[in-house]
């Protein structure tokens, strides 16, 4: 069965913050130095919902339903990395917060990416997992092979939402147990995401995430002309991306520490929720003031 983390119930709020012309549906919980969740595919915020709680007892989390998932708002257009990075930053902005440290999976990692590369001031501390950053040098061992096989079945424009009506439960379950090593996810949380991947809208906006990742790749690349990663960042890997992320990282990052978390599937936070834990508190601990840095709170 995948772990579990310390038992605690955040207090969480949820609410319509208007960014970039759309409006987005934003989890918080906590006060303190300010997180920002980014969830991926196929997923919405409840994927951090084992670990919210204990990040939010030292730290304001933030975790936002990205543009066209969950409750935010379905827009025909915007789902390159360089727009979701907007829509993030304007989160802060309307939030008030100045600066914030930046945690992300799967298809949110190269968003959390170039925010940073675009306003390296604003982001304190970056964990990234389990997602390749465009055509950057590093990840030829891991697409030998070629990228897994639902990359090019959701590039393709209207396809797949055809396809799938009527059986998005079968689908989005085929990558919840996958990514859980065959465990799955908890009743509440698998609701949650097939009730956000249900209806041909709900398909259009998740697969034009990857219908722009050309768009992605060169936003990324135009960044790296002249920016680097400054911020310390923590790479973390899994099953199926491992160290890859890491690799395309090293060259680009000042200071960067790779981690991989054995016998854990794609999606870390639900399926080590207590491991990946382990290593993000002391990560953030130096967004805390002295005496005041939080360890992993016992279970109860």
């Amino acid at each position: 069965m995948p772990d579990t983390a310390p038992t605690r119930v955040p207090q969480v709020q949820l609410r319509r913050i208007a960014v970039n012309d759309i409006h987005l549906n934003v989890a918080t919980a906590g006060t303190g130095p300010a997180i920002v969740l980014l969830h991926g595919f196929p997923h919405t915020w409840p994927l951090w919902s084992e670990i919210i709680g204990p990040l939010s007892i030292h730290h304001r989390v933030i975790a936002p339903d990205l543009r066209g998932f969950g409750a935010s708002t379905r827009p025909a257009e915007g789902y390159d990395a360089g727009t979701l990075a907007d829509d993030i930053n304007g989160i802060l902005d309307a939030l008030t917060e100045p600066t914030a440290a930046v945690v992300a999976i799967d298809a949110g990692t190269p968003v959390a990416v170039l925010l940073a590369l675009r306003h390296p001031e604003r982001i304190r501390r970056l964990i990234v997992m389990e997602a390749l950053l465009g055509s950057l040098p590093g990840a030829e061992d891991f697409l030998a092979a070629g990228p897994p096989w639902w990359f090019g079945f959701h590039a393709v424009p209207g396809l797949a939402e055809k396809v799938l009506i009527g059986h998005e439960a079968q689908y989005i379950d085929w990558f919840l147990t996958a990514g859980t090593r065959g465990q799955g996810v908890r009743p509440d949380i698998r609701a949650a995401f097939i009730d956000a991947y249900t209806g041909s809208e709900a398909l259009r906006c998740a697969f034009s995430y990857y219908r722009a990742l050309p768009t992605t790749a060169r936003q990324l690349n135009d960044a790296l002309i002249d920016a680097r990663l400054t911020m310390p960042t923590l790479a973390i890997g899994a099953h199926p991306v491992g160290t890859a992320l890491e690799q395309q990282l090293r060259p680009i990052t000042d200071d960067l520490t790779g981690q991989v978390i054995p016998d854990c599937g794609h999606i870390i936070p639900l399926d080590r929720p207590r491991e990946l834990l382990r290593l993000v508190t002391p990560f953030l601990a130096a967004d805390q003031p002295p005496g005041s840095r939080n360890h992993l709170p016992a279970s109860r």
